[in-house]
């Protein structure tokens, strides 16, 4: 029995890929580096000085600080309306890779990068050897990296509790995560009939097959937890990931914000962020039953013998929506990231509008933030897109969703594609014979829990979490976009 076989051997050539491509490209940097990003330069002292008619009368210094080592950075104070033009410089990677976070940012997007390529030999290479007794190690691989996003995403929601001066933040994570315990509460009891997630038959077949396989090794076959316990932890869950979540979605709403004002006169580009904006909505809606699966899979339209396509063709194309929307995310992101650092620019028009005086420390900080901060903002960007796709990956392939299902258009010919999920078939007597190998009931033991984890259980539980996912960073961005219209100044 082959346990890992080729998936092993495309695991170590990308390896062996990393080691040697890694130090000399990295798509990470190519993403801040390469798209035409471009940042304010905070003006220098002499800059100010000389605009609000300042003199000064001191010693040269050479340190480099917020004066850009022109003098010495001694504070003296400006009006807020000094009519300042800031300068731009295209980002370059001697300007990134000092900043807070980039080493995370270059890791969780290169490895990315690495684990779809290993996702896709892996999927290409099933079509034609299909994995029998082999461990698809690309699952491993997609794993890893929804881990990793998930702890850079706590990393960042921390920050908030550890500050002193961000008490409104650390308020605004709890009060969230408590919302979404409730919401997720609420879905939880959703009929499966209305919210197809699949949760309720993963939990059958799951409780079912655990109950056959503990009775067989002499334990309790009452069940391993009840239904209650179960879908309470999973709404423990649902609220942290909707806490971590806020404010990316919260940061997301506020560049797409500022893009429609930088676009407004642009209809087509203004329409196009709107989509895309929406497209988390369309992927929710595809788990509604009577608004989605239903209507496509059952409803016969005037003209038609049948409908439109067949369940299994409807999960790979709800599944293949889900890629195209995270691709259209990530090509968009250098508009959105850009809208960003045209902070720096909004915030010192916006200034000259009060009155007042400001320092001159204080105001190059303001600019000098929006830069010093892209790589957080980037990650909170990228990581809920990443999460979602890699959930994807695993739903797709745990679940045994095949790719010829594409190409079934008749509900004949998905029935006649119907194949039993697997179920516990080892005898008993095989499992408490005395005298079996210890590979043998390795083996045995191992066969016994990929019944136990089947396909319908992995159908459940990662199409929840990824619906949960796409749900959950629309109804963030949504609110961040509803606080935006209602209370921006601008």
């Amino acid at each position: 029995m082959a346990l890992l076989g080729a998936q092993l051997v495309i695991t170590l050539i990308m390896i062996s890929i990393i080691q040697k491509l890694g130090p000399h490209f990295s798509f990470a940097k190519w993403l801040l580096c390469s798209t035409g990003l471009v940042r304010y330069l905070y003006p220098t002292n002499d800059e100010l000085r000389q605009l609000a008619n300042i003199k000064y009368k001191g010693k040269k210094n050479t340190n480099k600080g917020f004066s850009n080592g022109s003098t010495n950075a001694v504070k003296f104070h400006i009006d807020k309306s000094l009519d300042v033009q800031l300068e731009t410089a295209k980002v370059t990677y001697l300007d990134v890779v000092h900043l807070r976070y980039y080493s995370e940012y270059q890791w969780l997007v290169d490895f990315s990068v690495y684990a779809v390529i290993v996702y896709v030999i892996s999927e290409v290479y099933q079509i034609w050897f299909p994995l029998k007794d082999e461990v698809n190690l690309s699952i491993v691989w997609c794993f890893l990296v929804v881990l990793f996003a998930v702890k850079l995403l706590l990393s960042l929601t921390v920050q908030y509790f550890r500050g002193e001066e961000s008490v409104g933040e650390r308020s605004m994570c709890i009060v969230m995560a408590f919302i979404y315990l409730l919401v997720a509460m609420m879905v939880l009891i959703v009929d499966e009939n209305t919210l197809e997630v699949g949760l309720e038959s993963a939990y059958t077949t799951f409780n079912e097959t655990a109950s056959v396989f503990l009775s067989r090794q002499g334990l309790s076959s009452t069940g391993p937890a009840s239904k209650i316990v179960v879908k309470f932890f999973i709404a423990i869950w649902c609220s942290i990931l909707g806490a971590i979540l806020t404010f990316p979605g919260i940061r997301v709403a506020k560049m797409h914000w500022d893009l429609l004002k930088c676009f407004r006169e642009n209809k087509v580009k203004q329409l196009l962020l709107n989509l895309t904006f929406a497209l988390p909505f369309l992927l929710v809606i595809l788990w509604i039953k009577p608004v989605s699966k239903e209507y496509l899979t059952v409803r016969i339209f005037s003209g038609r013998r049948e409908p439109i396509m067949s369940e299994k063709c409807f999960e790979m194309a709800r599944f293949i929506v889900v890629i195209l929307t995270m691709a259209t995310k990530l090509y968009l992101m250098p508009w959105y990231l850009q809208a960003y650092l045209d902070m720096a620019y909004h915030r010192t028009e916006e200034q000259k509008r009060e009155a007042g005086r400001i320092t001159n420390i204080e105001f190059q900080k303001k600019i000098a933030a929006v830069f010093y901060y892209l790589c957080v903002v980037t990650l909170q960007y990228l990581a809920p897109i990443i999460m979602c796709l890699f959930l994807s990956f695993m739903y797709k392939t745990l679940g045994e969703f095949q790719w010829s299902w594409l190409f079934i258009t008749t509900p004949e010919e998905c029935s006649s594609n119907d194949a039993p999920i697997p179920g516990i078939q080892l005898s008993s007597d095989v499992i408490t014979e005395t005298g079996a190998e210890p590979v043998e009931e390795l083996f045995l033991t191992l066969n016994s829990l990929k019944a136990v984890f089947s396909a319908n259980v992995f159908r459940g539980v990662f199409g929840f979490a990824t619906w949960w996912l796409c749900f959950t960073y629309f109804a963030t961005t949504s609110v961040g976009l509803i606080y935006q219209s209602y209370f921006s100044t601008v």
